[in-house]
């Protein structure tokens, strides 16, 4: 009878202990990616290296490279090396990556045994019954050393310390990748704030250009009113739109001052330490043309994504840890040492004495407490996985609208050019019809007018065009050259 229940028991148990192993195997969600960015010219729809649709792994710690060069900006590249070496939010993610590989590293502990030594002394008088003497019989006080090593170390029978260790290590994995999603937001919000002030500096060269010409405009009508050759009508119109330009300027300062302030806090500096010189977008600004390469490259290089693949990894190997919970434990401890009455006497082989001991724990009644810890990691990872999903659509929307973006700023852009053309040439003719007498200062007012709001939406279409391939290469990850070295995020 004893063998027939060991005979059924032995299989049950086998079966129960290898259902304990740690975490499950991962596996990596679906996601649905497309072949091609939809708003992609044809000629880019393959990556700058050539590389063809392959199976997404993580590599944040791929190179960004220095994008910005690409710009031929000499003040943006100062900015960038500033704003690296003292911007606040950059300095917090790099404390929070040091934390995780601290605690990645306690978890690391556990995989050794853990060994220490102690040596003491103590003094005290025991009773005459302790010390084995008749009642009431003096009892002289003793000093006692005693010195020890001790050892404990948990054999990790089903996976609970390699479960926690893996799942520290992918937490220090998905911090590191937000540092450097932090480091790539830094980059392109320092270049979009740089390229926000040189397109405003434009706009207000633009607007100085206009307030010169109403300025000549109110005083060439000043003299004709004088001479008797206009009404007061003209005038004071000049001097209405004189006014409402100079207005506009002021606005504009005001943007040209928020917009400087706001630089000033990534890079680290007070904003009263911290001028921009005047710089405005020329229009002869060539923005670099950025490849957007395949959809699947885009779960590789960007760094927020990452974060999110590590986050699914860790999830699952807590699952491990909640699972060996409900599973004997094994803990071995071993200590010897020696105790005597005088510090010689402690390291006499006669002192010696040891104990090595094993305990094995398994719990009985929680009350439930370690199923529903099980439920709750599974619960976690599925959030983890509806991240990740969520993180990976929202990327591949950013570079559509970006993508769409440029190409719609590309048509504006022509349109723009032929407004230009047409612009100038009718205040040209309009101001000689006028000169003339041909022709009414109303006329020639809404020439100026309509070349103005023109030369404002070409500074204004140039500005734009500068933030959304920012904007195209946060979204896409960083750089878009092939990747070079290995990131050398500093570890001390």
């Amino acid at each position: 009878m004893k063998a027939m229940i060991a005979h059924g028991i032995a299989p049950l148990m086998v079966a129960l202990l290898l259902s304990a192993c740690a975490a499950p195997s991962f596996r990596q969600p679906e996601v649905a990616v497309p072949v091609a960015f939809k708003e992609a010219p044809p000629a880019v729809q393959i990556a700058a290296d050539g590389s063809r649709w392959q199976v997404a792994r993580p590599a944040e710690q791929q190179a960004r490279g220095e994008w910005w060069l690409a710009f031929q900006d000499p003040a943006l590249t100062a900015l960038m090396d500033e704003a690296a070496r003292n911007n606040a939010s950059l300095a917090v993610a790099a404390a929070r990556v040091k934390q995780a590989r601290a605690i990645a590293g306690i978890a690391e502990a556990d995989r050794i045994p853990q060994v220490g030594v102690g040596f003491g002394a103590q003094r005290g008088r025991p009773s005459a019954l302790e010390a084995n003497l008749p009642q009431g019989s003096a009892v002289a006080p003793r000093t006692t050393y005693n010195a020890s090593l001790s050892a404990s170390y948990e054999v990790d029978l089903f996976g609970r310390v390699s479960s926690n260790v893996e799942a520290a290590r992918q937490d220090a994995g998905a911090v590191e990748a937000s540092y450097r999603s932090v480091l790539l937001s830094l980059q392109a919000d320092v270049a979009q704030g740089w390229f926000r002030l040189r397109a405003l500096d434009a706009e207000l060269d633009t607007l100085a250009q206009t307030v010169r010409l109403r300025e000549e405009s109110v005083g060439v009508n000043q003299r004709r009113f004088d001479l008797g050759d206009i009404g007061e009508f003209d005038l004071t119109r000049a001097k209405t739109e004189l006014a409402t330009t100079r207005l506009e300027a002021v606005g504009l300062q005001r943007q040209r001052a928020t917009t400087e302030h706001a630089l000033a806090v990534l890079l680290g500096r007070p904003a009263a330490d911290f001028t921009a010189g005047a710089a405005p977008l020329p229009a002869s600004a060539q923005m670099p043309v950025i490849p957007a390469g395949l959809p699947s490259t885009l779960l590789e290089r960007r760094p927020d994504i990452a974060a999110a693949q590590r986050g699914m990894e860790a999830a699952n190997a807590r699952i491990g840890v909640a699972r060996a919970a409900m599973f004997p434990a094994l803990n071995i401890d071993a200590a010897g040492g020696g105790v005597g009455g005088t510090v010689a006497e402690v390291f006499k082989w006669s002192s010696r004495s040891w104990v090595l001991g094993a305990m094995l724990s398994l719990p009985l009644i929680d009350g439930g407490r370690n199923k529903a810890n099980v439920t709750r990691s599974e619960a976690a990872l599925e959030e983890a996985v509806g991240a990740y999903r969520e993180r990976v659509l929202v990327a591949f929307a950013e570079v559509e609208d970006n993508l769409a973006g440029l190409r719609v700023l590309d048509a504006q852009g022509v349109q723009v050019e032929e407004a230009l053309v047409s612009a100038r040439r009718s205040a040209e003719l309009a101001r000689k019809l006028y000169d003339a007498g041909r022709s009414s200062y109303l006329d020639l007012l809404d020439a100026q007018r309509n070349l103005a709001a023109v030369e404002r939406t070409a500074v204004q279409l140039r500005g734009d065009r500068a933030l959304t391939t920012v904007a195209l290469i946060r979204a896409l990850g960083g750089s878009w050259d092939a990747p070079a070295a290995a990131n050398t995020f500093a570890r001390n």
